[in-house]
């Protein structure tokens, strides 16, 4: 099996190719090879290499960042996967794994949202996000097009925040200083690692259609940030983690508005790729130790 990969030196991608499993040749693309605001360069990348699969695992992830740069986030999360449907609806085989994300829902649900619920984005990162949902499907169908959404992401490698919480907690407890982090968005921290495997998994079964992946269970920003410095404490990557306080979105005005509950019912999923996920703690611990 061939498998044209974007986004290599993300996190994800990182990750991807970690977990590569035997038997797939891997053609992993960077910006610098394929970048993925130039929709005729995504093109030509799958006539040139004639893939299996399309593992969509590039975007333009600057949440705050997009609602400046609304046309560069269009291209890349939007313009992007639809170039690729194109190209291999033109090839006339191959399969689109496309990775999506929570923030395609509004959050005002308030009890976890199903892989048929409708989508109404808040923000440029989440609709642009959503259109590429829709036009992937349009143009090869759940037969062709497996649209794989997932929740705050993060891993041992990139940006993330994971990572800059690790920072901030060396910094703020050296000072004597506490971190302040928004306790009313509630969703579910998801490891690369395991998101990796379940990307491996939707190309061994060929599964398509919408499809739904995050690590179990249930957490605040603030719970993830309180739990980020408990662990790292544990495994000694920190002397002394921060206090964290508990403050509000209102408190934290942001660019971009973010969906206040965005869990997924990711059951039928699980059900489908035959993976048992592990509650986001454990993810987390896997993750730090990886660290050390």
């Amino acid at each position: 099996m061939k498998v044209l990969l974007t986004g290599a030196a993300g996190q994800l991608g990182q990750a991807l190719i970690a977990a590569k499993p035997a038997g797939i040749t891997l053609i992993a693309c960077r910006r610098a090879e394929l970048d993925l605001a130039n929709p005729q360069g995504c093109r030509d990348a799958v006539q040139a290499h004639q893939p299996s699969w399309v593992l969509n695992a590039g975007a333009y992830t600057a949440v705050d960042m997009a609602e400046s740069e609304p046309e560069l986030a269009e291209a890349v999360n939007a313009s992007a996967p639809q170039a690729f449907a194109e190209a291999l609806l033109k090839q006339g085989h191959g399969r689109l794994l496309q990775i999506s994300t929570d923030f395609v829902f509004s959050g005002m649900q308030g009890h976890p949202y199903g892989q048929l619920d409708s989508v109404a984005p808040l923000g440029v990162y989440g609709a642009s996000k959503a259109r590429a949902e829709k036009s992937v499907f349009a143009l090869l169908g759940p037969e062709r097009a497996c649209v794989l959404r997932t929740s705050w992401l993060y891993g041992p490698v990139g940006k993330n925040f994971c990572l800059t919480m690790l920072k901030l907690h060396a910094i703020r407890a050296a000072a004597g200083e506490a971190i302040n982090v928004v306790a009313d968005q509630v969703g579910c921290p998801t490891h690369t690692a395991g998101l990796a495997a379940a990307c491996w998994q939707v190309l061994a079964k060929d599964i398509g259609g919408m499809q739904q992946w995050s690590d179990a269970g249930v957490a605040s920003w603030y719970d993830f940030a309180v739990a980020i410095g408990e662990e790292a404490q544990a495994l000694g990557i920190l002397a002394t983690a921060a206090k964290v306080n508990p403050i509000s979105t209102a408190e934290y005005p942001t660019p971009a508005k973010r969906p206040a509950y965005s869990l997924m019912d990711c059951s039928a999923s699980r059900k489908l790729l035959e993976l048992e996920p592990i509650h986001w703690r454990q993810g987390l611990k896997r993750v730090l130790a990886s660290i050390v």
